[in-house]
């Protein structure tokens, strides 16, 4: 099982999770919610209005997301979901823990009382430079306040 860490679409309530709790793509557990202990930008972009977080540590917020434990084929299914590696990277990342709902062996008990885990992030480093001077989120919400609406990849 590998840790993944989402910050979007694939979030609970978000118009993708959908994709999260399908068994028949793997299985994915949700473990807790947590931030990314580096500062990146998240923004939204292009015509359809996508979330992404650029790789560019020290730039923009704490991004707010969940964390969760995936099997080998949900991980598989993410890499093609995302586009990766051409439109997202799947990278490491530090996350801290802000809760923690997750229940298994003594590792993961002492990794979430350390307070940070590190979680696959599916997040870009090929992007339009424009990108740099959109507006960067802490957290995404497909509904927010940002009035950008999510156009799912059935309706593209």
């Amino acid at each position: 099982m590998a840790r993944v860490f989402v910050y979007g679409t694939l979030k609970k309530g978000q118009p993708n999770y959908k994709h999260m709790i399908n068994t028949a793509k793997g299985l994915a557990k949700f473990q807790g919610r947590g931030r990314t202990v580096e500062k990146y930008p998240l923004v939204i972009a292009g015509k359809y209005n996508i979330p992404y977080m650029l790789n560019i540590p020290g730039t923009g917020h704490h991004v707010a997301g969940e964390i969760y434990s995936v099997d080998d084929q949900m991980l598989q299914f993410l890499d093609e979901f995302e586009g990766c590696p051409e439109m997202y990277q799947r990278t490491l990342m530090s996350i801290e823990v802000v809760e923690w709902e997750g229940k298994g062996g003594a590792g993961e008990g002492r990794a979430a009382a350390e307070g940070v885990v590190e979680c696959f992030v599916y997040s870009t480093m090929t992007y339009p430079p424009e990108w740099v001077g959109l507006p960067y989120h802490d957290s995404y919400d497909s509904s927010g306040k940002h009035g950008l609406s999510y156009v799912l990849r059935e309706s593209r």
